[in-house]
């Protein structure tokens, strides 16, 4: 059998223009991200992206959206109670991580789900991409994920994997198959590439379109030192090969 190890960081980044905006187009709609049934947050064709939070009491709201590093989107408060806001500009492609802050305090948005990045769980927002049919859930032949436990003898610890073999592995047993080892960004953890990244739907419609040869990925939790939100951390590489 044939391995492959792939490491690969990514960091969520917001890039607001710093030209004047156009006029923000009324097409909003609740982001794919929401909870179910939840209408905010929203985004429209443009890349804006749109809040909503239930804070009667509250004296000040703001939305902090990735490593915005500009104090986030503030919102303002409504006639019903309601906290409301647009961001200042259209926001990259794809998928972001974010939080609220009440008066101060960090929580996470109510109407979105919830998603492990920044070394903790944070609310999720997708903006829609121009080439997301790549990425979409098609009627295809599907793979298989599967979550594996195991214990690491290096780091002392029970680790997690998720594993994703293509259409028909099961079929036939003695087929093997190459593998890749796909590693998460900084902050994140072994769920990133199947919930934000949709990574076995690329496989999948990529597999159907016979634009890639099957193989399975192999996706673990890839820090070996704990790390705190705000710190980088080190990547023991030694320990990581180990426990992999």
């Amino acid at each position: 059998m044939k391995y492959f190890i792939l490491l690969i960081t990514s960091f969520g980044s917001l890039c607001f223009a710093q030209a004047q905006q156009p006029d923000i187009i009324e097409d909003f709609k609740p982001s794919t991200k929401n909870q179910p049934g939840q209408g905010y947050p929203q985004v429209n064709s443009q890349g804006y992206a749109r809040f909503r939070i239930e804070a009667p009491a509250a004296d000040s709201v703001r939305v902090s959206l990735g490593l915005d590093g500009q104090g986030g989107t503030k919102l303002k408060k409504t006639q019903d109670g309601a906290w409301m806001g647009t961001t200042a500009g259209p926001i990259d492609e794809g998928f972001h991580y974010y939080h609220i802050i009440v008066d101060g305090g960090i929580f996470n948005d109510p109407g979105a789900l919830n998603y492990y990045g920044y070394a903790r769980l944070e609310s999720g927002i997708e903006i829609p991409a121009h080439d997301q049919d790549f990425y979409a859930l098609k009627d295809v032949p599907h793979g298989h994920v599967q979550q594996i436990l195991f214990p690491s003898k290096s780091t002392h610890t029970s680790r997690s994997a998720f594993v994703y073999t293509p259409p028909g592995y099961y079929k036939n047993q003695s087929q093997l198959y190459p593998v890749l080892y796909l590693q998460h960004g900084l902050g994140e953890d072994e769920t990133a590439w199947i919930k934000q990244g949709h990574a076995n739907l690329i496989m999948d419609n990529m597999i159907a379109e016979g634009k890639i040869k099957p193989f399975i990925i192999v996706m673990t939790y890839g820090m070996t030192n704990e790390i705190k939100r705000g710190r980088s951390g080190i990547l023991m590489s030694n320990l990581f090969k180990e426990s992999s």
